[in-house]
């Protein structure tokens, strides 16, 4: 990760183009891995800018990183509109510049406020990250025509490692969470199993009536079905239950 002198630096798109494609996946997170995002862009830039990232899930936007304050309100506010050049970019899959706010005719609310903010001009490069979630890297200049042709270029093609980046990380968290969740359920059958099979014992019945035993036990006690499981093959729960097979 950057150090704090570091982000102070101005950067060789060459080496952030670098720094991205380092990224360790299994020990970084998700909201890591998009403040090293932000923080590249600002220094790979040669504009004076702030930069955030938006993701959008469906049509809630939000803001999961950014390099200053004036970042995140003017992300917040489009997600209030329901409009902005950092909402079209992700939803659209696209490249949205507003080389001037003073002569920009689109979203005429938001552009109010950029402007009053200080905005003179503005950047969205859209961030495909998954089929349900997609995103945009957002640039903002105090400066009109900030971004010229070579700053669109550097900045799409910084936008594109950025995108593999996360996506990356993105997949492997999701892929990692759900190989947790299947080892929590196949534990969880397994002490299941464990526990019919005591009961199964120790009153003679069939496999389908201990789990009606252990089905009973969980909505008397108000505790999970695995729990009470558990703590009967640990000898903590008493198995016979009014109503119960061999009760």
């Amino acid at each position: 990760m950057l150090n704090t002198d570091d982000r102070l630096r101005p950067l060789d798109p060459s080496e952030a183009f670098a720094q991205l494609g380092l990224i360790v996946l299994d020990e970084e997170s998700l909201e890591s891995v998009l403040g090293v995002v932000v923080d590249l862009a600002k220094r790979v830039l040669p504009a004076q800018i702030e930069a955030s990232v938006t993701l959008l899930r469906g049509d809630e936007g939000t803001t999961a990183a950014f390099t200053g304050q004036l970042a995140m309100d003017l992300d917040e506010r489009q997600y209030e509109l329901g409009a902005g050049p950092c909402l079209d970019a992700a939803s659209a899959g696209a490249l949205v510049s507003i080389p001037d706010l003073r002569s920009e005719s689109r979203w005429p609310v938001y552009v109010e406020a950029a402007r009053a903010a200080g905005v003179r001009s503005s950047l969205s490069i859209a961030l495909p990250v998954q089929r349900q979630l997609t995103g945009a890297l957002n640039l903002y200049s105090e400066q009109p025509g900030a971004f010229d042709d070579d700053s669109v270029e550097l900045a799409t093609t910084f936008a594109g490692y950025a995108a593999v980046a996360i996506a990356n990380t993105h997949l492997y968290q999701s892929t990692a969470a759900l190989a947790q969740q299947m080892q929590q359920a196949m534990e969880s059958r397994a002490v299941i199993e464990q526990a019919k099979g005591v009961i199964m014992r120790d009153r003679h019945c069939t496999a389908a009536e201990a789990f009606d035993v252990l089905v009973r036990l969980s909505q008397q006690s108000h505790r999970k079905l695995r729990d009470v499981a558990s703590a009967l093959v640990e000898g903590v729960a008493d198995p016979r239950t009014p109503g119960s097979p061999g009760a």
